[in-house]
C-alpha cells in the first residue's frame, strides 16, 4: 500500500471515531475539508463537498449539538443516533479511503468505519443513559459538552494530522476497554 492509501484509511477511521460522538459533526468537517481541498474524496463522493451538501450538514451539526441539552431527549435521540453513526462511519471511511478496489473499500468501510463509531456511539449512549441514571440527568449537559469538543478535535486531527487522530483512536480503545473492566469486573471464583 501507498502511503497515500494509509493516510485516507487513517483519515476515515479517525472521522468514524469522531462520528461516535457526534453523527453530522464529523461529515459537516468532511464537507469543508472537500469543499476547500483539505483533502481529497472518493470521486464518487465528490457530492459530500458542495454547497448544498455543506448547508444541510451544517444544519444537521447545528440542531444535532443542541439537541443533547434537551433532558431526556437526549437519550431517545441516542436510540436512533446508534444505528446513524454505523451508517455514517461507513459512509465517512467510503468517502475517504484512496486507490483500493471497491471490495477492500467497503470491507474497510463497514469493519473499522462503522464498527469504529458504533463502538463509540453505544459507549458514549451507555455512558449517558447511567447519568441520567445516577444524577437525574443532571450532567447530561456536561456529557453533551465533552462529547462535542471530542468530536470536534477527533475530526480536525483526522483532517490535519491522521497519523495523531489513529493514535487517539486507540487511546480512546483503550479507555473504553478499561472503563468496562472498572464497571464489569471479573467476580472471583471460589
Amino acid at each position: 500500500m501507498v502511503p497515500e492509501t494509509i493516510i485516507s484509511i487513517f483519515l476515515g477511521i479517525g472521522l468514524a471515531a469522531s462520528v461516535g460522538f457526534r453523527v453530522f459533526l464529523p461529515l459537516f468537517a468532511l464537507s469543508l475539508a472537500g469543499y476547500y481541498n483539505v483533502i481529497s474524496l472518493n470521486e464518487n463522493w465528490l457530492w459530500v463537498a458542495s454547497s448544498p451538501a455543506i448547508i444541510t450538514l451544517g444544519v444537521a451539526t447545528i440542531l444535532e449539538i443542541l439537541a443533547y441539552y434537551i433532558p431526556w431527549f437526549d437519550n431517545l435521540l441516542d436510540t436512533v443516533a446508534v444505528p446513524l453513526a454505523a451508517i455514517a462511519g461507513t459512509a465517512v471511511m467510503v468517502s475517504t479511503v484512496a486507490d483500493l478496489s471497491p471490495s477492500i473499500t467497503w470491507a474497510l468501510a463497514i469493519i473499522a468505519g462503522g464498527g469504529t463509531a458504533t463502538a463509540i456511539k453505544g459507549t458514549a449512549a451507555s455512558t449517558r443513559l447511567t447519568s441520567t441514571a445516577t444524577t437525574g440527568g443532571v450532567t447530561n449537559p456536561v456529557i453533551s459538552t465533552v462529547e462535542t469538543g471530542t468530536s470536534v478535535v477527533m475530526s480536525a486531527f483526522s483532517i490535519f494530522l491522521p497519523i495523531v487522530a489513529i493514535i487517539l483512536v486507540i487511546l480512546i480503545f483503550i479507555g473504553i476497554r478499561k472503563m468496562f473492566k472498572y464497571i464489569f469486573p471479573k467476580s472471583k471464583r471460589v
